[in-house]
């Protein structure tokens, strides 16, 4: 039933692409008169996707079932066919049903959004760790097991654009993550609460002062997926994008070595003078 309905809303998306004028709505990124998701690019996405199509399916025989019913009663108590109004004021068996119905539909939408709720929370077996530090009004990243490799990442400016980049979604530095692996990501803040949105990915995750949050990503192929703050931070909240780049694990390997020389970070110089006073 799920694929059937999957296949209606990707022939429905096609045609009214088609019609516009326009490319297929689902990518990578937000594209002009999308409609829908993005294409999962994740397993946490994916399994949004199949609990999205079936509370689609729920919503869609409630709403049938609703109308039919709203049609039957205007049609079977209409006054012409009622002039004399009933005087029934209870009935036991549908204050039942109407109570109980509703309950079942409940239970049987809680039991799988728990269940993917959970399975969003934590990270099983984590391969690698990435932490993510909000900042007003940029994004900085660490790499844990890379050493002391963190840099910062800000907006491309609309005046220094070049060819093929996007306005407001390109950065001067993006995430670089390996596909096929199980990442940890810490989420935390140096100054107000600020949310990392990543919709192909299925991560949306809030950063927040003195608190360290968790989420985590398989993505499941290559490419570039971009994503914004949609947490109401400040002035220039609209100005924190985030970008991506998911390598295959062999040119992540070469990517780490290179950012182990490029992003490493100088230790701390000790001055034991003043440590003595």
């Amino acid at each position: 039933m799920l694929e059937i309905v999957r296949m209606v809303q990707r022939l429905g998306l096609g045609v009214l692409a088609l019609l516009a004028g326009i490319g297929p709505a689902l990518a990578a990124e937000p594209k002009p008169w999308q409609l829908g998701f993005q294409e999962p690019a994740s397993l946490v996405k994916l399994r949004i996707h199949d609990f999205h199509d079936f509370l689609l399916v729920i919503i869609t025989l409630i709403t049938i079932f609703v109308l039919a019913l709203m049609v039957y009663i205007c049609w079977k108590f209409r006054k012409s066919a009622n002039p004399t109004p009933s005087k029934t004021a209870h009935n036991t068996t549908l204050e039942v049903l109407w109570t109980v119905i509703p309950v079942v539909i409940l239970v049987v939408v809680a039991v799988p959004s728990f269940k993917l709720l959970y399975y969003g929370d934590r990270t099983p077996n984590p391969e690698m760790t990435l932490k993510v530090v909000g900042h007003q009004w940029y994004w900085s990243y660490e790499y844990p097991d890379l050493g002391e490799v963190k840099f910062d990442s800000n907006i491309v400016a609309a005046a220094d654009l070049k060819p093929g980049q996007k306005r407001l979604l390109d950065v001067d530095q993006p995430v670089v993550l390996p596909i096929n692996t199980n990442v940890r990501i810490q989420f935390a803040s140096t100054d107000v609460m600020h949310s990392w949105f990543m919709p192909a990915l299925g991560v949306q995750v809030y950063t927040t002062p003195g608190r360290l949050n968790e989420g985590w990503v398989n993505i499941t192929k290559e490419g570039t997926y971009y994503g914004q703050c949609n947490q109401i931070c400040g002035v220039n909240h609209g100005f924190m994008p985030i970008k991506v780049q998911a390598l295959s694990k062999d040119a992540y390997a070469k990517w780490a070595e290179e950012a182990k020389k490029k992003f490493a970070q100088a230790p701390a110089s000790i001055n034991v003078a003043e440590i003595k006073r």
